[in-house]
């Protein structure tokens, strides 16, 4: 049951922060949810007395269940002065891990909407869709550790990757040939993660973060 809370609490908090919901949106019914997130009826109504009870949702009898407030609390970002070396070195502490967890806990829907931001990153022509869903693909894959604590800090790091300075480099650094390179270190990793390879993921991802390192540092 705790595996379905937090992915009901991570679908919540991306929409809001997406925009698709706000402060008094409804809710999908509770079959849509039992299918978006491959659950059963009581695991979901079990996890939306949870999100109640925390406050971050309201139920109303005949009416639905929508969101308050609270689901909009802030991250607080990454420092301005953040430079690129510093997030590549955090994202090589963290992400080998993320990948190396997920491989063993990602539910199959986690694991077809990674293999979604994958297909659509590789179709991307230009240096702002790949970025895109680079971006997406990642946080997809930190999303399917189903663990709120690590999303709050796996977002403090992409506010980093929001900063000037990283995209000044990355677009500097990027070409079509780089970014095919990249797409075939993502799909390694996506591989790895759909044949539940838990020291696969985290190798691939390894390779992928230093090549992504030695490309915007010049560092080998």
């Amino acid at each position: 049951m705790m595996a379905v809370e937090q992915s009901l609490r991570s679908l919540l908090t991306e929409g809001a922060q997406a925009g698709t919901f706000g402060p008094g949106s409804k809710l999908p019914t509770e079959r849509a949810l039992v299918e978006q997130l491959s659950a059963p009826r009581s695991a979901i109504r079990r996890a939306l007395e949870v999100l109640e009870r925390d406050g971050l949702v309201i139920r109303h009898v005949g009416r639905g269940t929508f969101l308050t407030e609270a689901v909009l609390q802030p991250v607080e970002g990454a420092p301005a002065n953040t430079s690129p070396a510093e997030i590549m070195q955090v994202r090589l502490l963290l992400e080998p891990q993320v990948a190396t967890l997920a491989a063993r806990v990602a539910t199959q829907a986690d694991l077809d909407r990674i293999t979604e931001c994958l297909d659509a990153g590789g179709s991307s022509e230009d240096f702002d869709g790949f970025e895109s869903w680079d971006a997406r693909l990642h946080r997809a894959i930190a999303q399917a550790v189903h663990n709120g604590l690590l999303m709050n800090m796996f977002d403090v790091l992409n506010t980093a990757r929001a900063l000037p300075v990283w995209g000044t480099l990355k677009r500097r650094t990027s070409t079509p040939e780089l970014r095919r390179c990249y797409h075939g270190e993502h799909t390694a990793i996506v591989d790895a993660l759909r044949d539940r390879d838990s020291a696969g993921s985290g190798e691939a991802m390894r390779i992928h973060l230093e090549n992504v390192s030695d490309n915007l540092l010049g560092r080998h």
